[in-house]
């Protein structure tokens, strides 16, 4: 039987199709409940993604430039040359026409070859490009990563590596749950100032033309809500990230006296990611958002 080649334009035509299921729903309704809702929903893919990761041991060679002839030539790790190769894949299949999607490696990515996709936006044009990635890196792969894996290197680095990118940025299940994660949801303050601006405009812009930080942290900040995100995605690590069977107990209270070595992710670790970074790292996007908002 003859072997059909491979229509490389009707290819790249069906991936845009599919990565389309990356963009979150339409901004036209924006508002402060759509954006939460998001969010929210956000959640579940994180701490999933922070339970695929936790199967695997930490692999530290493939994490080191100088463990590969390859990784010495080119000075980057394994783990950095997986995650520069397959966003370029994906940015030659038009998903980084969206201003939701930011690479990591945005100097690397070639020109896409699929046709352009009209996608929605309600970011103001100046500020659209504010991101905190190389922060996002720094954080995930020195402060996180260490948490969440146990020490040991079993060789199986490309796992390991696709489950450290799904972490990162891009979840691969269905069109339907193909999702940035981390980067995804911190530089989703963009969104979260956008809405927050046009609920007042002219407190925002006093502040904005004052250039004053500080006062637009605390305009931003609601201690109350963001008290009720760290609780919940503490409680989604400790309802998730256990073995479940038919005739065993369900941990529902994070803050049980059950041990946390029942859960497959410390549910304190979550916790603590977003308190003392997720959480952090959104305000920050959104300051910059909105200092850049006049432009």
């Amino acid at each position: 039987m003859a072997v059909r080649a491979i229509d490389t334009p009707l290819l790249l035509c069906t991936m845009v199709v599919v990565l389309t299921g990356l963009v979150s729903p339409s901004t036209a309704g924006l508002s402060l409940d759509t954006v939460r809702d998001f969010l929210t929903r956000e959640e579940d893919t994180i701490v999933f993604s922070l339970i695929e990761r936790a199967k695997y041991p930490l692999n530290r060679p493939a994490y080191d430039p100088l463990h590969s002839a390859a990784g010495r030539r080119l000075n980057a790790s394994f783990v950095e040359l997986f995650i520069r190769e397959s966003e370029a894949v994906q940015s030659k299949a038009g998903r980084y026409q969206s201003l939701q999607e930011i690479p990591f490696f945005a100097y690397r990515v070639p020109s896409a070859l699929a046709p352009p996709y009209n996608f929605t936006s309600d970011l103001y044009p100046a500020a659209a490009s504010v991101n905190v990635n190389d922060a996002i890196w720094s954080m995930y792969f020195d402060e996180l990563l260490p948490r969440l894996a146990k020490n040991g290197d079993d060789g199986n680095y490309a796992v390991a590596a696709d489950a450290d990118l799904a972490c990162l940025q891009v979840r691969k299940q269905s069109p339907e749950s193909i999702t940035n994660v981390l980067s995804r949801r911190i530089n989703y303050g963009r969104y979260v100032a956008e809405v927050k601006f046009r609920g007042d405009q002219q407190t925002y812009t006093s502040l904005i033309q004052a250039k004053d930080r500080d006062a637009l942290v605390k305009l931003l900040t609601s201690e109350a809500q963001e008290d009720v995100v760290k609780r919940r995605v503490e409680k989604k690590a400790a309802v998730f990230g256990q073995s479940v069977t038919l005739d065993g107990p369900v941990q529902t209270d994070a803050n049980s006296q059950a041990n946390s070595s029942l859960f497959k992710v410390d549910p304190s670790v979550v916790y603590e990611l977003y308190g003392q970074r997720v959480i952090p790292l959104t305000k920050q996007v959104e300051v910059e958002y909105l200092l850049h908002r006049l432009d």
